[in-house]
Formats: structure tokens, sequence, C-alpha cells
């Protein structure tokens, strides 16, 4: 399908589950580990801005802001390598911002110094990160180390009011921060995991839309607001004569017929298209049209059917009155034909006929067979209105049928060529009425053809197959080389009992064009020259199932 839409971004949905939940949030904590970090490093070497930092231990605290910023550029490159595993780096990392945090702390005074709460960061980036209890984990060790800094400065002899309190409410902020942060997590990650879900599903049943679009026999097409090309799929393409859809061409630039009947529908929704000719080989395509939304200026969307199928539908239906007419014709005429003939040839036996009087009565008993053949076609057509299409390999078939053909024919097989362009062309017809249309197009052919130094060396007919380059049909050619059509005669050679032969119904090609649209197939006069003529029988797309 060409779809000229233009592309949005969107979310890839076959995104690692480890990707989105481990490896990536543990990358932007450890950023944020090396921005706290260098920022104290920054302070030390600065003059130190802020002079309750390191207001207890200096040393201390350069120590730990530079080992807390050595361990985050190790921590960088384990998440770089990915070794050792996740959990192990995890638990490494969020204990070390505990023990560096905590040293930090302590040299600035301890918790009232409120840098025990960067304790919380970390382990609010622990448990979105890491799943099960664990965060559990790492808010007891935190709780501990507040408590231990404590109690060590009241062994030193450093003791603050209210500072106890303050570390009891901060292990407590911990444990709250753990808790709440692992549900809020989880219920996250399932959301994620849903809405991953849901993305695959939309992507599967997108791809699943274009193949069936792509796949159709019916032709899609989408014009916007401006009346130009968004979307066409390949049936449509073909339809159109495979035309340039670059640069999202007008519907007028691309057929003037289909754009006329799309103006005639906008100026009156209730307007039935009629069908139109797009190509010689889509004699009748109906186009329908529907608008995508209720909006001002909507998108319209084109459905381009092949109207055979409905015009095989409406000829079952002319074909069983026919055949019905044709029931009633022959009871009505065949008795009196039956004894005008009968009496003929009584009289052809009476031993007092002289030669003029027997000539009337072969003049009587030629045309009471030439009505009575005319009779047998008509009742033929009026019965062959059922037709049972069949996958047929067409080079097989043409084998089978010119071995049957020569059995009636004074022909021999190097009289007949065929060639294909393709090596297995297979078609959906009806066997029998695809013999009954080949036998008279032959028997045409080679009827007309004549002896002489430029038909010398010929075959008397050619078979060429193929597939159409214009709408992906398969097709086959049947070419005499006898001398051509006049023009006044071309115009009517497919009507019915039109004939220049004096023994003829002039209803075979007529047959042969019923027969072909009964099968959803469309028999046509291609070539017409002077060497010779070329009858051209396009087939449906095999890939359609015909009821």
């Amino acid at each position: 399908m060409f779809n000229l839409f233009s592309k949005q971004p969107g979310f890839n949905p076959l995104l690692h589950d480890d990707e989105a939940y481990t490896w990536g949030p543990l990358n932007f904590l450890n950023l944020y580990r090396l921005l706290i970090s260098g920022l104290f490093v920054t302070f030390y070497f600065s003059g130190n801005p802020f002079p309750q930092l390191a207001s207890h231990n200096t040393q201390l605290f350069f120590g730990a802001s530079g080992g807390y910023l050595i361990s985050a550029l190790i921590f960088g490159m384990m998440i770089r390598l990915r070794t050792p595993d996740f959990n192990l780096q995890i638990h490494i990392q969020i204990l070390s911002d505990i023990v560096f945090t905590t040293l930090i702390m302590h040299s600035s005074g301890g918790v009232q110094s409120g840098l025990g709460t960067l304790i919380i960061i970390s382990i609010a980036g622990g448990s979105i990160v890491i799943r099960g209890r664990h965060s559990l984990l790492f808010a007891s060790v935190a709780s501990l180390a507040v408590l231990f800094e404590e109690y060590y400065n009241t062994l030193e002899g450093v003791y603050l009011e209210g500072s106890s309190l303050q570390a009891g409410i901060l292990g407590i902020t911990f444990f709250t921060t753990a808790i709440i942060t692992h549900f809020v997590a989880r219920h996250i990650r399932e959301s994620e995991a849903l809405a991953l879900k849901r993305g695959v599903d939309l992507a599967n049943m997108s791809q699943l839309t274009e193949h069936i679009i792509q796949r159709m026999q019916t032709g899609i097409m989408v014009i916007d607001q401006y009346n130009r090309l968004r979307l066409i799929n390949e049936s449509a393409w073909h339809m159109l004569g495979m035309p340039s859809v670059t640069n999202n061409p007008y519907l007028s630039a691309l057929n003037k017929e289909l754009n006329d009947s799309y103006k005639n529908w906008l100026s009156d929704n209730e307007v039935v298209a009629s069908p139109i000719a797009l190509t010689p080989e889509y004699p009748s395509l109906l186009p329908r049209f529907a608008q995508l939304s209720q909006e001002e200026n909507p998108a319209t969307l084109i459905f381009l059917e092949d109207a055979s199928a409905m015009s095989r539908e409406a000829q079952q239906l002319q074909l069983a009155a026919l055949g019905r007419l044709t029931a009633s014709i022959a009871h009505e005429v065949r008795n009196p034909l039956g004894a005008i003939s009968h009496a003929g040839q009584l009289l052809a036996e009476s031993p007092n006929m002289d030669q003029a009087d027997l000539r009337l009565t072969q003049i009587i008993a030629d045309h009471s067979k030439r009505v009575n053949t005319i009779i047998e076609n008509v009742m033929q057509l009026g019965r062959g209105n059922q037709s049972y299409p069949q996958l047929v390999k067409l080079n097989d078939y043409l084998e089978i049928f010119l071995n049957d053909f020569m059995m009636g024919n004074n022909t021999q097989r190097k009289d007949f060529l065929i060639q294909a362009e393709e090596d297995d062309v297979q078609v959906r017809f009806d066997p029998s009425h695809l013999q009954q249309i080949l036998t008279n197009l032959c028997e045409n052919g080679i009827r007309h053809t004549t002896s002489d130094e430029k038909t010398k060396g010929k075959y008397k007919i050619e078979f060429h197959m193929g597939i159409s380059e214009n709408n992906n049909r398969p097709y086959l050619d049947i070419t005499d080389h006898g001398g051509g059509i006049d023009e006044d005669t071309a115009a009517h050679i497919f009507e019915p009992f039109f004939t220049t032969a004096e023994t003829g119904t002039g209803l075979g090609l007529y047959i042969s064009r019923e027969l072909a649209e009964c099968n959803q197939a469309h028999l046509t006069l291609l070539q017409n020259k002077e060497e010779g003529s070329t009858f051209r029988l396009t087939f449906s797309d095999p890939r359609r199932q015909m009821h």
C-alpha cells in the first residue's frame, strides 16, 4: 500500500523491559550522585560558601566527598558495561550513597545539618528501580546509619537538643518513602506494561489492517479536502494504470473521469455514480465515495470496484429470462420447423422432381438447419449462465485444448504457436466455457486465414499469454493471420445475430463475450490489421474467489 500520509514518530513497542525499568533509571540516579558529590568537592575547593558544611570535621568532609565522586565515576563505568549484574549494582550503589552521605552529614554537624534528607532521594530512586521488598532493606540500613551517627556524636560529647527526635523522624521518613515509592513504582510498572501490551496489539492490528487493504481486490484511495491523494492501495494503483503517486498528485491529474464523478458526488451525495472506463482492460469500474469524518472539509474515501461481478449477476438474470424465452421459442417453432424439414425431405425423394425443384428442396433443408442452429445457440446461451470457475494452469490447458481441437479440424500442431511471458500463468475460469470461447475464436481465425504468399511459413493461430503490467491480471491473446476486419464490421462483431457469413448465425462472438463476463473476464478486439486480428481475453485476478 502506498501511504502518503506523513509518518508520525511514536514509541517502540519492542522496547525491552530491562532498559525501561532498570538500567535507564539507574543511570539517572548515578547522574544525581555525580552532581551532588561534584558540588561538595567544588564547595570545598572554592572556599565553602556554606559555613555549616564541614563545620565539624573538614578532612572527613573532603575525604567523603572525594570518595563519593570517585565511586560515582566507577558506578558510571559499571552501568555502561553492565557488569556485575543489576541487582548487585543497585545494592552496592544505594548502600554507598547511605555511607558517604552519612559521613558527609557527620562532618557537617549531624542530622541538624539537614544533609540526611539526601538519603531520601537515594532510597526513593532505589525503590523505583528494584523489585520486591529490598527497598525496606535500604530504609532500615539508612535508619540505622543515622541512629549510629547520632549515638557516635553522643559518645564524642557532641549533643544538640532535639537531634535525637530529628534522627527518629528522619528514620520514619526513610521507611515511609520506601513503602510509598515501592507501591507507586509497582503501579507505574504495571501501567507501563499494560500500555506496552496495548501498543504491541495496536501495532499488530495496524500491520494486519495494512495487509488486508494491500491484498484487497477493491481499489482504495483517500484524498484530502484539497483533492490531493493521500493513500492508495495496489489494486487502485493498477486500476489507474500505475500512475506516479509522488508529491501527492491531485485527483484530476490521476484520472479526469474519476475526478468528474467525484465532483458530481460532492454536489449531491445522493447521486449514484455510474461505471467508468479507466483502462481498456478494466472496461467497467464503479467508484463509490464516503467521508471519513463529519468535520468541515474532511478527507474522502474512494472505493473502486470491479463492476464485472455486478454485471455478471445482472447478466445471469438476463440469461435466465432468455432461457425461459428460448424454451417457449423451441416449443412453438421447432414443431412447425420439423414439419417443414420433413416435408422437404419427402418432397426431395419424389421421382417426379426435376433439378430445379430439387434445388428448391435443398434450399428448404439448408435454411431449416440454419434456423435450428440459431435456436440451439440461443438455448445454449440461456443455459450457459451458470459458471463453475476453477484454478486453471493456462500453459498446460492450451496443450490439452489443441489436442482436442485438432481432432475435429484439419490442422496440425505446427499450425499453432503457444508463447508465454510467465512460466506458470494461472487463471480462474470455467474450463468448459474457456474451451467454447477458444474453439469459436480458433475456428473463426482458421476460416478467415488464406493460403497465400503473405501467410506462408506463419502459424495459423498464435497464443500469447502473460500478466498485464497495467492491472496485474492474466491475459491470453489469440492472433490469426487472416485479412483483418474492416472498421465498420469491427464495431458490431460482438452484437447478437450480426454476421458477414452466409451460413453464420451471428452469435459466436456474442456468446463468447457473454461466457467471459460470466467468469468475470473480458473479451476485446485488441488489434486489427490487414495481416490479421488479435482478440484479448483478460481474466480476473486468480486470487479472487468467484461465487
